[in-house]
């Protein structure tokens, strides 16, 4: 199993409390370190604007900046966002802008592409808020723009939802045949044939019951569309906390309850906190975590992609995960 790990960046209520001017160096810091080890074979943002899970006046830097940033200061690691909304930006300006990055980076950027779902950054930035089926057509259409843009330097498509007459992508991406293809979610008619045709990973539920059958879909997709299923990747994110006993977990957990009170009231934090972390794999301690990703590993998940809510005010959690949980799956 292959791993890597969330970025705070503010949209998960994980820089509260640190003054806007020291931010950017807890981000660059945590990515360096993570970069100068073994243990983590990318580092990885979301594409958001406005905090979860309410909106509020809390930093949620953009994606993108924070892509060519860890870009110039780093050396070794993959570059990635889960994922990136394809309406936020034109698609044809965007495989210019991720071309660019690939360069800075020396060939590490991975492209995690989505429809998109957060209704109210949509709408606040003015994007509406089409119906899934017309985001997920937009979806196909810019991935298609991707692959030529960056296998020939040119895209040219005369879509339903995007039209692009010639748009020159030089130079190319370093990486031989573009840049990887993330297609994230489980949607089972759309997405996942999506992903059947054009993706190099794809990036559903680690539930393995769930995970099972997505990866069922996704392979008949493929036999449908005629493209090789062992070939694509499958990943899952986790919400992580790891805790030498589980009584330590459960204070760690009880901490982020109190980060998120001041927005949302103690009742609800709790509530958002059991939602969010009470079934993950990743919550527990390193043999309840090894217990349960083995489980789903034996399904195929190739890669996991964690996010730990304490990474900007406390790494032990992350230094308790590299030195148990990391070498039994690897």
């Amino acid at each position: 199993m292959r791993f890597g790990i969330f970025i705070p960046q503010g949209w998960r209520l994980d820089l509260v409390g640190i003054e806007p001017a020291d931010q950017w160096p807890v981000m660059r810091e945590l990515a360096q370190r993570f970069d100068a080890g073994t243990d983590w074979e990318s580092i990885w943002v979301y594409d958001h604007f406005h905090t979860v899970p309410v909106p509020t006046d809390e930093a949620t830097h953009e994606a993108w900046s924070l892509m060519s940033a860890f870009a110039a200061t780093t050396s070794r690691l993959r570059l990635g966002q889960m994922c990136t909304a394809i309406s936020y930006r034109n698609p044809a300006y965007l495989a210019k802008v991720a071309a660019t990055v690939d360069l800075i980076s020396a060939g590490r950027v991975e492209m995690g592409i989505g429809g998109g779902w957060y209704e109210h950054e949509w709408r606040a930035y003015g994007y509406g808020f089409p119906s899934a089926g017309e985001r997920l057509g937009r979806l196909d259409e810019g991935v298609q723009i991707f692959r030529q843009a960056w296998r020939t330097g040119r895209a040219t498509l005369d879509g339903r939802y995007y039209q692009v007459d010639g748009a020159i992508v030089h130079p190319k991406p370093l990486q031989e045949n573009g840049i990887p293809i993330w297609v994230a979610g489980g949607g089972e008619k759309k997405t996942l044939r999506i992903a059947a045709r054009y993706a190099d990973y794809t990036n559903f539920s680690g539930d393995p019951v769930e995970f099972a059958h997505k990866s069922e879909i996704l392979r008949a997709h493929c036999a449908d569309v005629g493209t090789d299923f062992d070939a694509i990747t499958r990943s899952s994110n986790f919400n992580t906390v790891v805790g030498s006993t589980e009584a330590e977990v459960k204070e760690r957990l009880s901490a982020i309850v109190e980060r998120f009170t001041p927005y949302l009231g103690a009742a609800e934090a709790a509530a958002i906190v059991e939602q969010q972390f009470g079934s993950s794999a990743t919550v527990g301690t390193p043999e309840q975590i090894i217990e349960r990703l083995s489980k789903v590993k034996q399904l195929g998940l190739g890669y996991s992609i964690l996010n730990f809510p304490e990474a900007a005010y406390d790494i032990s959690g992350i230094e308790l995960f590299e030195r148990e949980v990391i070498p039994a799956l690897r």
